[in-house]
């Protein structure tokens, strides 16, 4: 192999890509055609897009090209997930620089094989282009299973709000590693290559889930989107929320108050969802707070108090999750 994506060219690199690649039952026909053919039993196609660009999503001084992967397949698959679907394939778009080492482009596709390998999922194709700034931009595809999707705008009055996963982590290893530190590890890891509870998705539609998203922009942030599709106040419960001790540890000596961390932090991709109050919900499901009539526009409290604003925009002017 080539030292540089340059030397391999567009198709030596394409070859290159693809050989890495594993394949699903879904998938009919894989990379290699005009477009791959990827089954559909229930007729319907859950979608979602997601792109990531060098120094805004993502250092390459602090992750290596395999995390690059399983995060850019992690988030995008989570948002199937939070459909209540099942992930089953995922495409690739794919910007680099011509003297990018081939071994980056090649990890990053091992790190997005083995996180659709996690979530049951085959990358089934892409493009590849020549540009000064790495950009990875992700398409992922999903089954309903004959079920229907759970949007954000079902959740009712006399819900529960309930979330499985991580709360906080990705949050706190960015403030880890904005410091120049590498450790507590856990929650570096967290932050490079979040593992959303991709199985929590379709099990919370069997339960009867109202309303669901996945954790990306911030627990209250998210929350706030189902809040306005649904026309409802969101209230958490902060007693009910659980702070590692090792996530207050870091919060101590950096000046921080983890609660910051898991109500505004985002990047964990854990499941939050709302449910009637009569369903009895596995352990891995922790209730964090009840829905309720909006008082006046629909929003999210935390302890019957308005919350700041809080969460990712990637347009505003403070970039509280550059270079993640």
């Amino acid at each position: 192999m080539k030292g540089t994506v340059g030397e391999l060219g567009e198709f030596g690199l394409i070859r290159e890509l693809t050989s890495r690649l594993t394949s699903t039952p879904a998938v009919r026909l894989g990379p290699g055609d005009d477009a791959a053919v990827v089954a559909a039993p229930d007729r319907r196609v859950v979608a979602s897009t997601d792109v990531l660009l060098e120094g805004r999503h993502f250092r390459r001084d602090w992750s290596t090209a395999y995390d690059v992967g399983r995060k850019a397949a992690a988030q995008n698959l989570a948002d199937i997930a939070a459909m209540g679907a099942v992930p089953t394939a995922l495409l690739l778009g794919l910007v680099v620089p011509a003297d990018l080492p081939a071994t980056w482009a090649n990890e990053l596709m091992d790190g997005l094989r083995d996180e659709c390998q996690v979530a049951g999922a085959a990358v089934v194709g892409g493009d590849v282009v020549r540009g000064e700034t790495i950009t990875v931009a992700i398409t992922a595809l999903g089954d309903l299973r004959n079920h229907e999707p759970v949007t954000r705008a079902g959740a009712r009055p006399g819900d529960v709000v309930a979330v499985t996963g991580w709360l906080g982590w990705s949050a706190a290893g960015h403030a880890v590693l904005s410091r120049g530190f590498r450790s507590p590890r856990a929650f570096v890891e967290a932050h490079r290559r979040p593992e959303p509870p991709y199985h929590a998705g379709p099990a919370a539609a069997g339960l009867g889930a109202t309303a669901m998203t996945d954790v990306s922009d911030g627990l209250v942030a998210d929350l706030g989107h189902i809040a306005a599709a649904s026309k409802v106040r969101i209230d958490l419960s902060s007693a009910s929320i659980d702070i590692p001790s090792q996530m207050s540890d870091i919060g101590q000596a950096v000046g921080v108050d983890p609660l910051q961390w898991v109500l505004n932090g985002g990047e964990d991709h854990a499941i939050v969802a709302t449910f009637p109050s009569d369903v009895k919900l596995p352990a891995r499901w922790k209730v964090i707070g009840e829905v309720r009539n909006p008082s006046a526009l629909p929003q999210v409290t935390v302890d019957g108090a308005p919350w700041a604003k809080a969460g990712w925009d990637h347009f505003s002017d403070i970039e509280e999750s550059a270079g993640s």
